[in-house]
């Protein structure tokens, strides 16, 4: 087996800056007015060697994406394959056709994970400890390879969004649960800016990204009027950036011993590299003309966040964000970017004499923000700039306004939601979770159409999150402190010890918080799809569920162009690709619900004393679950008030011991009985009302009482479990 390479003996700033290519589409135009109907390409992802460590080095084995270009040398059309792959670049409001082909045949250049939830193309059952090491792994987990492709920010239906679950193998042999098609339709029809592709299958996708399944997605307006203004052509650079280790033999490195081996084989939660490489190519250079320079700068890492600044101290302007333009120029002397997160900036090299070398460089700890320092000789420096002879060009002046960035006024109530990490004990993570809940748990993000919602997100593990929100752009309205200890206690009290098998209760974060909310910087100002999330702050954010330029819109109005209702839904979760595998990622599923009114909604709770007796007793390491089912009418509407009636049927089941010592599965079915009331003012005659949330308290395995020692099996039980039934019951009006 091969070493790991030493990064310091790997010469930098040796190669130049390579610049991925741009995609040559098929153009489809109207017959008789000639006007561009759409562009249209076949894109592959497929296993190649490519040379990005110095040519005294070996080459690298990749994974990338291929399709037509321009050979500029030649003029012809010509297939290229890289990793990145080439370029899209699109023209807003002229949709997009990509037929994606899975040419990838070999196994998986890294370790699967079977233990994880993933896309599991042979259906193999997991495995059980004592794990085999890797190699070999499990060769069923290894091939076929599961792939899908993700535009990063895009609005777009949600059978064209590359989710999770939408997965194929080659030759689509076998494909994922919500697979429809692998042609996808893309409207661009939002505002112009640097959006990214990258591979998503469900629990692979830090092999693929990693393997080199990454691109950039443009869109420009040619009716922009800042456009004309900004470095363009061959002064206009699109930057992936990259952390990696390489063995001896030129192959990538990625670990394959889990941080808890006997649970999670080869899962780790974090991967830091070693290496940077930028454009395919390790640590290169760009020789640059004394002028201005648009960059357009993507974090690609699987979990290094950057902290970027010039040598020299120089400052840059940012222009733009995740979703287009920023409101105004912002000055900066540094620029953060978390994993996935975009920033398009200037820099002007025209007052540097030539022969001036700048590198770019990056202070940020890793995992971010608590993690070690990057080493200054190799992951402190990213690339260098070399300012060659040239004729001065002076930058274009910028006007003080870039865009016009609507506020948001959320008309419906607000979500608050957790970031969770599972431990053993005090050990490495379990899994990483989303408001406690794990992927599989039932759909609890049901954003209306044309709603603006704010979400309140409480960070309460110990590291930073880039969380990634699909189909739309949203902006940043604040965060703040808050004692995440106490609260993540008070939390735990309310819910019980995460993964939860019940929908979760939302704590508001009110008598937690420390200190006054802070306002989002000013380069973060602008739209956003991912966000990076710090502990023991919360985030709020401004979800909007129309397109970036709807200027009004109510619940229940759809303005995008296809409907986001269609289909399987969306998702929304951690960047950290770790991370997403393992748990941290939610379906997201819009939905049409008009609302006559404000959306008026009222919850009440009713106490219950009940006593439920497991009979024979349950085994203790063995989960209980519990699940309900809300049946309720309106009673009567009074001028006061308007009562409805119903109950909660409440469904326990568990593992008992019988005398002899055998194991049974048992059920208990409970009916609740409830009656709510709610404002008159929040009904009229004729109304209808959906459930739209229940929550029951019936924590049997944290709280049963009773323990004791099975007198055949010897195993710990508990005999009885008595406890109040709490039910809080949610009512939305007009929701059919």
């Amino acid at each position: 087996m091969s070493k790991t390479l030493d990064p310091k003996c790997i010469p930098k700033y040796v190669d130049e800056l390579p610049i991925p290519p741009v995609y040559k589409p098929v153009v489809v135009k109207d017959p008789i007015t000639g006007e561009v109907i759409s562009r249209n390409y076949t894109i592959d992802m497929a296993e190649f060697s490519q040379q990005i460590l110095p040519d005294m080095f070996p080459k690298t084995t990749v994974w990338g994406y291929g399709g037509n270009i321009v050979n500029p040398r030649t003029g012809k059309t010509v297939c290229f394959r890289g990793s990145p792959g080439a370029t899209f670049e699109e023209v807003r409001d002229i949709p997009s056709h990509v037929q994606w082909v899975n040419n990838i045949t070999e196994p998986n250049l890294f370790a699967v994970d079977p233990t994880l939830h993933w896309a599991n193309p042979n259906k193999i059952p997991p495995p059980l400890p004592p794990f085999v090491p890797f190699p070999p792994g499990y060769p069923l987990a290894q091939s076929p390879v599961p792939l899908v492709t993700h535009v990063h920010g895009l609005e777009v239906r949600s059978d064209s969004d590359g989710g999770p679950e939408t997965w194929f193998t080659a030759g689509e042999e076998k494909k994922g649960e919500e697979f429809l098609t692998s042609r996808y339709t893309y409207p661009n029809s939002q505002e112009p800016t640097t959006l990214w592709y990258h591979d998503h299958a469900l629990g692979t996708t830090r092999l693929g990204v990693y393997a080199g399944l990454a691109g950039f997605y443009l869109i420009r307006d040619p009716e922009n009027k800042i456009e004309p203004l900004l470095p363009s052509g061959r002064f206009e650079i699109p930057l992936v950036i990259q952390d990696r280790i390489f063995n001896e033999d030129g192959s990538l490195f990625y670990p394959s011993t889990g941080v808890v081996p006997d649970v999670h084989p080869y899962w780790i939660p974090a991967f830091n590299g070693n290496t940077i490489i930028v454009n395919g190519k390790t640590w290169p250079n760009l020789n640059v003309k004394r002028r201005q320079y648009r960059f357009r700068v993507l974090n690609a890492s699987n979990t290094r966040t950057y902290n970027f600044k010039l040598s020299n101290n120089q400052s840059f302007i940012q222009i733009g964000s995740d979703g287009g333009f920023l409101p105004y120029p912002v000055t900066l002397k540094e620029v953060l970017l978390g994993p996935s997160e975009r920033a398009d900036i200037l820099i002007d090299f025209s007052e540097l004499k030539p022969g001036t070398t700048i590198r770019l460089t990056n202070d940020a700890n890793s995992p971010f923000p608590n993690g070690r320092p990057p080493d200054p000789e190799t992951v402190g420096q990213i690339m260098q700039f070399t300012v060659v002879e040239s004729r001065v060009v002076p930058p274009k002046k910028l006007p003080a306004k870039l865009n016009k960035i609507p506020v948001l006024k959320p008309n419906v109530p607000k979500e608050l939601l957790t970031l969770n990490i599972v431990r053993r004990a005090l050990q490495m993570p379990l899994e990483l979770l989303l408001d406690g809940q794990r992927w599989e748990a039932p759909v609890s993000e049901l954003p209306i159409v044309g709603s603006t919602v704010e979400w309140e997100i409480m960070n309460l593990t110990a590291g930073a999150h880039p969380i990634h929100i699909h189909l739309i752009q949203f902006q940043i309205k604040n965060t703040q402190k808050f004692d995440s200890q106490r609260y993540n206690e008070e939390w735990t009290k309310l819910n019980g010890e995460p993964p939860l098998l019940h929908p979760t209760i939302p704590l508001p974060v009110e008598p937690f918080l420390e200190g006054n909310p802070i306002d989002p910087p000013p380069n973060e100002r602008g739209w956003k799809d991912t966000v990076l999330m710090m502990p023991g702050e919360v985030t709020r954010l401004l979800l909007r569920f129309a397109p970036q330029d709807a200027k009004k819109v109510k619940p229940g109005e759809n303005l995008f162009p296809f409907d986001p209702t269609f289909g399987f839904g969306y998702v929304w979760h951690c960047h950290i690709v770790e991370h997403e595998d393992n748990e941290m990622m939610r379906p997201m599923k819009v939905i049409s619900c008009p609302i006559r009114e404000p959306n008026p909604q009222s919850c009440c709770q009713v106490t219950v004393e009940g006593s439920t007796q497991l009979v024979p007793p349950a085994l203790t390491d063995e989960p209980i679950q519990h699940r309900s089912v809300v049946k309720a009418k309106v009673e009567k509407v009074c001028p006061e008030n308007v009562v409805i009636n119903g109950f909660v049927r409440k469904t326990i089941t568990y593992t008992a011991v019988l005398d002899n010592g055998a194991e049974e599965e048992k059920e208990l079915v409970d009916d609740i009985p409830f009656q709510c009331v709610i404002e008159r003012e929040d009904a009229n005659e004729g109304d209808t009302f959906d459930i739209t949330g229940t929550t029951i308290i019936c924590e049997v395995f944290a709280k049963a009482q009773n323990f004791g020692i099975h007198p055949v099996t010897n195993q710990q039980v508990a005999y009885s479990f008595v406890e109040k039934d709490i039910v809080k019951v949610c009512i939305r009006k007009g929701c059919k």
